[in-house]
């Protein structure tokens, strides 16, 4: 199990992180009442800095938040699960998630759809950096207890752990922006490549993409067949309401709404979804504030970075959208009587948290985008770079497997009843 997962009694939809699914609790009021002012309070802020479009961006993120934690939509324990015991569940919502996304994508993208904003995909250079930067985040996750996404949402649902993780990821993206030139313009780096850009243009790209998830989806089958995973326990899910607005959903809900905000993303911000662009500016902020010359690192210096560096956080629409999701999940949390604020974290826990956060941050950065704007985002934009960022991230996942237990973390065995 993961740190957040070790810390408490998991509210899963049936094919969520763990697979266990309970009945709703009763609202936490508190919680909730303060979720939901924080919420209208940034929204409200965010309409008097930057306007409108950037207001529903912020609602976006809301909604993201509101849909991982219910669905406990994972890639951290996804890939853990495939690697550990061979159960593909998750990863095949990843599939679905990812075909679905191309799908909207494609005619986005082929007519040039947004307001007010000429949409582009995540298209990123092919590179040692790339291979680098998804190994250590890979690495990372499993050590880290969650992902960028994961990270973003269970700090919301009050899982203490998992702070420490964000800590280390704002630490790690910041060392990333420092050395960002070394891994991009001295290491040895290729071209961007898309598959929308070969001759048979986004119909093309989208048929090969398919096919290709269709063939990891099939692979997962092939791999359960081969090392008979534990069956997952499912006791029964809340019906109707309760379950929508307070319970689990499945993870194929969430995989379809994820795609679909995905979609929204690019239309109104212009480019798809994107987690940790935002840490590291949080951080080059407050090392600005301490009086790093943050200003002068090549990073920063080109004239859109410097831009976003010296205006408000406010004015950045992945960082109004991170605290969207962190807001969303809070106030999901506490209508679903699961936001619990843990006092005594082990201190191995603490210090994987920390040590997973800098490799994911780091590793981000130097990859060009994490889980979400790499592997999600590239992949859904057609772009090489986002399956080969996949590809090596599983290779680090196979080592974080091996490091876990060194932070007290638990590796999923063949015996255990959930996984």
């Amino acid at each position: 199990m993961s740190a957040p997962e070790r810390s408490r009694a998991p509210i899963t939809g049936p094919a969520g992180a763990s697979g266990v699914t309970e009945q709703p609790r009763p609202a936490r009021r508190v919680p909730l009442i303060v979720g939901a002012v924080l919420a209208v309070a940034l929204g409200g802020a965010t309409v008097a800095v930057s306007g409108w479009r950037m207001a529903v961006l912020y609602v976006i993120g809301l909604a993201f938040g509101a849909v991982l934690f219910h669905a406990r939509f994972g890639f951290t324990s996804a890939w853990r699960q495939l690697v550990a015991v061979g159960q593909g569940r998750a990863l095949r919502a990843h599939t679905l998630m990812l075909a679905v996304a191309c799908i909207l994508f494609a005619p986005l993208l082929a007519a040039g759809v947004g307001v007010g904003v000429d949409p582009e995909g995540y298209v990123s250079p092919l590179g040692v950096s790339v291979v680098v930067g998804a190994f250590l985040f890979g690495l990372g996750m499993q050590i880290g207890g969650s992902c960028a996404s994961g990270t973003l949402y269970n700090v919301g649902g009050g899982q203490t752990a998992i702070v420490f993780t964000l800590v280390g990821f704002i630490v790690g993206s910041v060392l990333g922006a420092w050395n960002f030139t070394f891994w991009t313009s001295t290491m040895p780096s290729g071209p961007a490549i898309s598959l929308a850009q070969m001759p048979w243009g986004y119909g093309g790209a989208l048929a090969v993409s398919l096919a290709v998830l269709g063939l990891v989806a099939a692979s997962t089958f092939v791999i359960t067949r081969r090392r008979q995973p534990p069956e997952v326990g499912r006791p029964p899910a809340a019906k109707g309401l309760a379950r929508i607005v307070r319970g689990s959903w499945p993870l194929w809900v969430g995989a379809l709404a994820l795609a679909g905000l995905n979609a929204l993303t690019l239309v109104f911000k212009g480019s798809p979804w994107g987690i940790t662009s935002a840490f590291a500016l949080w951080g080059s902020k407050i090392a600005q504030g301490a009086g790093v010359d943050v200003a002068s690192w090549p990073y920063w210096s080109a004239p859109e970075k410097a831009e976003t560096l010296a205006g408000p956080v406010l004015a950045h629409a992945t960082s109004v959208m991170d605290l969207g999701i962190i807001l969303g999940a809070l106030v999901a949390a506490a209508a679903g009587g699961s936001f619990v604020l843990h006092r005594k974290v082990p201190p191995r826990v603490v210090l994987g948290a920390i040590v997973g956060g800098i490799l994911m941050g780091y590793g981000a950065r130097i990859a060009y985008g994490c889980n979400i704007g790499a592997y999600f985002g590239g992949i859904a934009s057609f772009s090489l770079h986002g399956w080969l960022w996949a590809l090596v991230a599983i290779a680090g996942t196979y080592a974080g497997l091996k490091a876990r237990p060194l932070f007290g973390l638990a590796v999923p065995k063949s015996t255990d009843s959930s996984c």
